[in-house]
C-alpha cells in the first residue's frame, strides 16, 4: 500500500511541474506579438489550403505525410480542425485551472475520437515540439540548466525514446490492433495510479479542511532524502557536478544514474507522448537529489529536445503525425491554459482537486473499458465484437461526459467571475 501511496504522490508531483512549463509556454507566447504571428501563419495554410484542396488531396497527402503506413485521414476538413481545438482546450482548462498535466488526457481523447494510439502519440509529440519550439522558454531559464547534466541526462533520454517509439512501430506492424491495445494498457496503468492517488488526496484534504492547492515543487529546495544520498555515494566516473551556486562546493552524481533516468523518461515520451516531461522533476529532486531550481530548468531543456526527437525521428517520418489535429491542439490548449489559470483565482484549492481526480478518472474509465473490445479482437479473452463495442461506447461517453463538464464549468466560472478577475489584476 505504501509503495502505491509513493508513486501515486510521484507522479502527481510530475504532473504539477509538466503544468507549470504549459503554463509558462502558454503565457510567453500569448503575450508576445511575434509569436502570435508566427502561431498565425503555421495555422493559415492548414485552415485555408485544406479547405481549397481538401478534396483533391484526400486521397494522395498520407502518402505525402509517410507512404502507405499514414494511419488516418491525414487531411483537412473544418470538422476534423474543430475536434481537435476542443481537444486541446479541455486539456488547457485542466492544465491551467488543477495545476496539473492535462495532457494526460490527449492520447485517450484522440484514440476515443477514432485516431489509432499510435498516431495519437505522434500527434502528441508534435503538438508539444511545436509548442515547446514557439514558446521559447529555454531562452529565459538557461540561468537554472546545468549543461553537463543537461546533456548526460539526454543521452539517455534519445535511447529511451528510440526504444520506446521502436516498440510502438514494431507492435503495429504485427497488428495495428496490438498496438492499441498496448497504448491503451499503459495509460489505464498510468491513469490508474494518478487518478486514484488524486481521488485520495481530494478525500484527505475535504475531511482536513485543508482548502489550498498541493506545491508542485513540494516545498523541496535542497534537502535531500536518504535515496539520493546513497545515489550519490556511488562514485563511477565521471561524476556530473550541479548545483555549485546552492551547495558549497556542489554535489555530483555518476553518469550511469542519469542515463538510466533520461532513459526511462524517454521511454515514457516515445511510447506516451506527453514529451515525459511528467517524469523528470521527481525524478531529479526525489531519486538524484537535484535542486528544484536546477530541476525546472533541466526538464524544459529536455522536453524541446526529447519531444523534437521522439515526434520527428519515431513518427513523423514514418506518417505517425497527423498535423492537423497538431496545430488545432496546439491552438485549444494555449486559450485553455490561460482560463484555466484565471479560474484559479476564484474557485477553492480542495474543488479543483476534486475536478482533478473526476478528470483523471474518466481517463481511466476511458482506456480501460476500451481494453476488453481490443482484446477480445486479438483472441486474448472470450468477448464478443458487441460486448467490446458497448464497453467502449459506456468509456467513450463517460470521459467526454466528465470532460465536457468540467470544460462548461471552468469557462462559466470564469464568465460569471469576470469583474472580479479583472478588480483582481
Amino acid at each position: 500500500m505504501n509503495f502505491f501511496k509513493q508513486w501515486g504522490r510521484f507522479m502527481m508531483l510530475g504532473a504539477q511541474a509538466h503544468a507549470r512549463w504549459e503554463l509558462n509556454v502558454s503565457t510567453t507566447i500569448l503575450k508576445d506579438k511575434k509569436r502570435l504571428m508566427l502561431l498565425m501563419l503555421l495555422l493559415f495554410p492548414i485552415i485555408l489550403g485544406g479547405w481549397a484542396f481538401a478534396d483533391d488531396i484526400a486521397g494522395t497527402l498520407p502518402e505525402l505525410l509517410g507512404g502507405k503506413k499514414a494511419y488516418s485521414p491525414a487531411f483537412y476538413s473544418t470538422g476534423i480542425f474543430i475536434v481537435s481545438i476542443l481537444i486541446g482546450l479541455g486539456a488547457g482548462l485542466i492544465t491551467g485551472c488543477i495545476g496539473a498535466g492535462g495532457g494526460f488526457i490527449i492520447a485517450p481523447a484522440l484514440m476515443s475520437a477514432g485516431i489509432k494510439g499510435i498516431l495519437a502519440v505522434g500527434t502528441d509529440l508534435f503538438h508539444i515540439f511545436a509548442k515547446a519550439i514557439m514558446g521559447s522558454v529555454i531562452h529565459r531559464k538557461l540561468g537554472n540548466v546545468n549543461v553537463m547534466l543537461a546533456l548526460v541526462f539526454l543521452i539517455g533520454a534519445i535511447i529511451g525514446a528510440t526504444a520506446g517509439g521502436l516498440i510502438n512501430r514494431v507492435l503495429y506492424e504485427i497488428n495495428p490492433v496490438l498496438s492499441d491495445a498496448f497504448i491503451t494498457t499503459v495509460y489505464s496503468l498510468m491513469l490508474g495510479f494518478l487518478g486514484f492517488y488524486a481521488l485520495f488526496d481530494f478525500l484527505k484534504a475535504r475531511k482536513s479542511g485543508d482548502a489550498g492547492a498541493s506545491d508542485p515543487h513540494g516545498g523541496e529546495g535542497i534537502e535531500m532524502g536518504n535515496l539520493p544520498k546513497k545515489l550519490q555515494a556511488v562514485n563511477i566516473p565521471p561524476m556530473v557536478k550541479f548545483d555549485q551556486d546552492l551547495v558549497p562546493g556542489g554535489r555530483s552524481i555518476s553518469w550511469v544514474f542519469l542515463v538510466l533516468s533520461g532513459a526511462l523518461v524517454g521511454l515514457a515520451a516515445g511510447i506516451m507522448g506527453v514529451g515525459g516531461g511528467f517524469l523528470t522533476f521527481p525524478i531529479f529532486v526525489y531519486m538524484l537529489g537535484v535542486s528544484s531550481m536546477t530541476t525546472v530548468g533541466t526538464d524544459i531543456f529536455q522536453i524541446v529536445f526529447t519531444a523534437g526527437y521522439a515526434g520527428i525521428s519515431q513518427y513523423a517520418v514514418y506518417g505517425f503525425i497527423f498535423y492537423t489535429l497538431a496545430m488545432g491542439m496546439l491552438l485549444g490548449s494555449l486559450l485553455g491554459v490561460q482560463l484555466g489559470a484565471m479560474v484559479t483565482k476564484v474557485v477553492k484549492g480542495v474543488t479543483i482537486r476534486g475536478f482533478y481526480a473526476m478528470a483523471v478518472l474518466a481517463g481511466f474509465v476511458n482506456r480501460i473499458f476500451a481494453l476488453p473490445g481490443k482484446l477480445g479482437e486479438m483472441g486474448v479473452i472470450p468477448i464478443s465484437k458487441q460486448v467490446g463495442d458497448i464497453l467502449n461506447t459506456i468509456g467513450i461517453w463517460a470521459f467526454f461526459i466528465v470532460i465536457g463538464l468540467f470544460s462548461v464549468w471552468v469557462i462559466g466560472t470564469f464568465f460569471k467571475n469576470i469583474g472580479k478577475l479583472k478588480g483582481g489584476e
